[in-house]
């Protein structure tokens, strides 16, 4: 069997932010909070004697202590996250996941219902 699929699973967290780098006035250099909203995916074939591709409590435990880390923070105040728009989040959350899940194929960050951010690497 070797069908590839994409299995994919949910986070969320509460955070600060404001952006630095917008003009003066923009609404989102004000410090504000969202209730993110992620997944992440990995790509892959079926394994053919488990018949997935992840065990979805290992992409579970790798995203944990992540999600931990954002969770009820300023996100400025985190190293690499200075700047922390959705992109760069996606970003940031990719470089702690890549080498704990090979077969990660994208980071999706929502800061709100209507907006979010794929990074694919």
């Amino acid at each position: 069997m070797s069908d590839v699929v994409e299995l994919v699973k949910d986070f969320r967290f509460e955070a600060a932010h404001f952006l630095p780098n917008v003009p003066e006035g923009h609404k989102c250099r004000r410090i504000h909070g969202h209730s993110f909203r992620g997944e992440v995916a990995v790509r892959g074939p079926i394994d053919p004697h488990l018949g997935w591709v992840m065990d979805f409590a290992d992409l579970k435990r790798a995203v944990d202590p992540i999600v931990d880390e954002l969770d009820h923070y300023l996100l400025n105040d985190l190293a690499g996250l200075e700047n922390p728009t959705s992109e760069r989040l996606a970003m940031w959350i990719w470089s702690r996941l890549a080498s704990l899940v090979p077969q990660l194929h994208r980071v999706t960050i929502e800061e709100t219902c209507t907006s979010r951010c794929h990074y694919y690497g």
